[in-house]
């Protein structure tokens, strides 16, 4: 209703109640949570967008997707994970999307299929100093998550980002032809990782076929290295 004499609008009803959004602090704080999630998607989808749209440079995409899929993962767990649901009607970030109508298939791409940023392959610097830097950092991160199974560390949210560490040092490798076989077995594993959630631990015969996976891609990887040498 509009006051006409003072030209200040007022409330249609102030005696009804007003509504509350939850009615305990546990309550607040899942609220909070899956606020968390949908920013992180919906600023994904944006980036995505402005990137394809060469409004962006690479290396600031570059920074800012990698920190939108860390902070995915956490914030996944946060808003998804566990809460007493049954382990087979669990919630999952496709489900969470369809409730609350995001439409954001970019972003769906990235955190769910890809887990890493699109690459763009670094060109040699002077005397090889950047592909030597990249293949050590390659290298070390092959044997952290390989070592990182060894030591029994199954679940999604330890092995998913030393996997994207990995991931994001291959493709920044050039000169590497598109069917490079380390960078397929890699991938794949990246995928079955984002379509898990983040509280999902990989059971014994997944971690040893991981571990062979990883093992033979990191051979693969070392032999293409002393073919180019």
């Amino acid at each position: 209703m509009w006051n006409s004499q003072n030209r200040r609008p007022t409330a249609l009803d102030e005696s009804l109640p007003e509504i509350e959004l939850y009615e305990s602090s546990k309550e607040r704080k899942d609220y909070e949570n899956k606020g968390d999630l949908y920013t992180i998607i919906t600023a994904t989808e944006h980036l995505e967008r402005a990137y394809a749209q060469d409004a962006i440079p690479h290396n600031e995409y570059a920074i800012e997707c990698n920190k939108l899929l860390s902070q995915f993962k956490i914030a996944e767990k946060a808003a998804l994970g566990g809460g007493g649901v049954n382990k087979n009607n669990r919630t999952t970030t496709e489900t969470f999307m369809r409730i609350y109508q995001m439409d954001c298939p970019r972003a769906t791409h990235r955190l769910l299929v890809m887990g890493v940023p699109e690459p763009v392959k670094n060109a040699d610097g002077p005397g090889g100093t950047n592909v030597a830097a990249n293949v050590a950092e390659t290298v070390q991160h092959f044997i952290t998550t390989m070592d990182a199974i060894k030591l029994g560390q199954m679940a999604v949210d330890d092995l998913q980002p030393l996997l994207s560490d990995l991931m994001n040092a291959l493709i920044q490798l050039p000169d590497t032809p598109n069917d490079f076989g380390p960078n397929y077995k890699v991938q794949k594993w990246l995928e079955k990782l984002n379509a898990m959630r983040a509280v999902d631990v990989l059971d014994e015969d997944d971690g040893r076929q991981f571990y062979h996976d990883l093992d033979s891609a990191y051979t693969e990887f070392t032999r293409y290295l002393r073919a180019k040498t």
